[in-house]
Formats: structure tokens, C-alpha cells, sequence
């Protein structure tokens, strides 16, 4: 399974206190635990960086069909046939 990890830095002028600084997508081959040391190396939070390490696809099941299906974990809701949402229209 690939992997996509956030960073988010430190940032007091906006409302949350930190900002989205880049996104960055890791193939399968590399293990999640390695992965977290390696980032953790680089982006530390005495920089102010915060990392979240996230599958990038999921599983998910067709609210109407019940079929599962794969999609990115950062998909909108209302772009989520698994969601009422995406069929309200």
C-alpha cells in the first residue's frame, strides 16, 4: 500500500496555529515504521513541523450497490459514492 504524509508547520497567523506545508507520496515498498523515523529526522517539531502519515487509498463500500471500492483517503465527501452526500442530487 502506498503511503502519503502531510507536513504541517507552524504557523501563528493563521486560525489553526499551523499550515499545510507539502504533501509527499511514498511508494509501497518502503515500511510505515521506517518511513515515520526517516520523516521524523527531517521534519522535527523543534522546526515546528507536524507529520500525519496516511494510506493512500481506502477501502469503501457504495452506499447504494454495496460494492466496495477503492478511493484516495482525501477525497470529499460529496465526491464519495459512499457517501448520501454524492447522491443527494
Amino acid at each position: 500500500m502506498d503511503y502519503t504524509v502531510e507536513v504541517y508547520k507552524r504557523d501563528k497567523r493563521t486560525k489553526t496555529g499551523e499550515q499545510l506545508e507539502r504533501k509527499l507520496e511514498y511508494p509501497a515498498q518502503i515500511s510505515r515504521l521506517r518511513l515515520e523515523r526517516d520523516l521524523l529526522k527531517i521534519f522535527t517539531h523543534e522546526k515546528g513541523f507536524r507529520i500525519e502519515l496516511h494510506e493512500t487509498f481506502v477501502t469503501r463500500k457504495n452506499l447504494f450497490s454495496g460494492v466496495e471500492f477503492q478511493e484516495r483517503y482525501d477525497t470529499p465527501s460529496f465526491c464519495s459514492p459512499s457517501s448520501e452526500s454524492f447522491w443527494a442530487n
